[in-house]
């Protein structure tokens, strides 16, 4: 696959005086995997820098292996949270690993780096005179916005109109272009819709489209795979095993890292959750939900469907329950008394809505398994509550104030009493039917071409894909060294 990328010098000459300009110096995936391998010079001026900061030694914050610090932090194991069975229920070990900690706080930076940066140093996107549109149901926008400003690229992201006000209010502020479309994290179809209309009428605009860039899977399965991987080795006891993966579909990024780790571990369970008010892939369904960032009602042209065992349907009522008992302050102080770790109780704002999905996801996973103390399965932890503010307050305003009594009915409900019901355990047929329904969004509205989506029915298709990433990490360094020689 790497014999065909193109180089365009031309553009490659003024992308390469612009990064000279700003001081911008792009990380390969090699450095972000190991982010102890950047150069020293940009480890000494992070020193300075907050995480947040739109600074491009920030590119090389594009990592799992942040220090949880948000300002001058360096780079250390990472970080994670393992879930006491106190908490869950099951005795299997669950792990989360956190995305608070990347700069914009989701680790959605990562897959829009994984899509623009190997466009950049082809010279296929030009800083100078195009613009870098990010269709997204959350964070992807975000991050992609994130991204530019440390590039020295002008962003516009598109999101639906329902989505949480600090998104908004983050992305005016980073100086983004807004757009909104109509409905929630279920309508992905109009921003489809939006994006075809850009085409038509801004010919200066790029679309980068997660649902199916192939660098937002090349980035988790090397990034987040890796991570998993690491840090399963550093926790794991003698007879542990590596028995799951659980992971909110998505834009099919994810849920990539699960076929990382079949490579290693051919007997993990990977496990896709959605939204039980929109269960796509549960039951080719529809309709809409508060999970916000999971866009659903379709099935992503980078998912692997072929990789995924069962999908797990999680009411999104139970994550706004979870998500006001791990931040009230009636709620923790309940949990406080189920002796339950304090290091958990201080990290549970690490959850955002989706991480609480996944968490749950993970939980009936366990149970449906029967998996035991010598069982790991690990959840990204895609976003925290600093999104999620207005959330809380909506449902005071909606439910009224937090109480104890609210506090005990959640924790029985939605975690003692979680069950193996909506669950989907797939078999080769099913697998090939949810590839099929592929089909309907990206050969008859999209314009894929039918052949395209057979050949991602082979197995090969994926391992050349995920193997693109040295080739592009070859791009990255010629590219740094044109730079330098500017």
């Amino acid at each position: 696959m790497t014999a065909t990328i193109a180089i365009n010098e031309k553009v490659l000459d003024k992308t390469a005086r612009l990064c000279r300009e700003r001081g911008i110096v792009i990380p390969t995936f090699a450095q972000l995997k190991d982010p102890n391998t950047a150069p020293e010079a940009i480890k000494t001026r992070l020193k300075d820098v907050g995480l947040w900061d739109v600074d491009p030694a920030n590119l090389f914050r594009i990592t799992w292996k942040n220090e949880p610090k948000e300002k001058g932090g360096g780079f250390g194991e990472g970080s994670w949270i393992e879930f006491p069975p106190e908490m869950t229920g099951v005795p299997a070990r669950i792990v989360g690993i956190c995305g608070k900690w990347f700069p914009t706080g989701a680790h959605k930076v990562g897959a829009a780096f994984g899509c623009l940066a190997p466009r950049l140093v082809t010279g296929e996107f030009d800083p100078t005179e195009q613009k870098a549109v990010w269709p997204s149901t959350g964070n992807y926008c975000r991050g992609g916005a994130f991204d530019c400003a440390l590039l020295a690229c002008q962003a516009v992201g598109i999101l639906p109109e329902e989505m949480s006000a600090e998104r908004f209010d983050w992305l005016h502020e980073i100086g983004a272009e807004v757009i909104a479309t109509p409905g929630c994290e279920s309508n992905v179809k109009e921003i489809y819709d939006k994006c075809w209309e850009i085409r038509r009428t801004r010919p200066d605009c790029v679309i980068f489209n997660q649902f199916e860039e192939f660098g937002n899977a090349v980035w988790h399965y090397h990034l987040t795979g890796g991570f998993i991987e690491e840090t399963f080795r550093r926790l794991a006891r003698p007879g542990d095993r590596l028995s799951g993966y659980v992971s909110a579909t998505g834009s099919g990024g994810t849920i990539a890292a699960g076929d990382f780790l079949r490579t290693l571990y051919p007997d993990v369970r990977v496990v896709a959750a959605e939204a039980l008010q929109c269960p796509t892939l549960y039951q080719f369904g529809f309709g809409g939900h508060r999970i916000e960032g999971i866009g659903d009602k379709h099935v992503p042209w980078i998912h692997n469907v072929r990789n995924t065992d069962m999908i797990a349907a999680i009411d999104d009522e139970q994550c706004m329950a979870l998500m006001r008992l791990f931040n009230e302050e009636a709620g923790r102080a309940y949990l406080a008394e189920q002796d339950i770790a304090g290091n958990v109780m201080e990290k549970l704002d690490w959850l955002g809505i989706s991480s609480i999905c996944n968490l749950i996801g993970a939980i009936k996973t366990a149970k449906y398994y029967e998996m035991d103390g010598r069982d790991v399965i690990f959840i990204p932890l895609t976003d925290s509550m600093e999104m999620y503010g207005s959330r809380v307050r909506e449902q005071r305003e909606l439910h009224g104030a937090y109480t104890r009594d609210n506090a005990i009915a959640h924790f029985a409900r939605y975690l003692e009493a979680v069950s193996i019901d909506y669950l989907r355990e797939l078999n080769y047929q099913d697998r090939k039917e949810l590839h099929n329904f592929k089909y309907f969004t990206w050969v008859e509205q999209q314009q894929r071409d039918i052949n395209d989506l057979r050949r991602l029915w082979d197995p090969d298709f994926w391992t050349e894909m995920f193997a693109q990433v040295t080739e592009w990490d070859r791009l990255i360094e010629a590219f740094n060294a044109r730079v330098a020689a500017v």
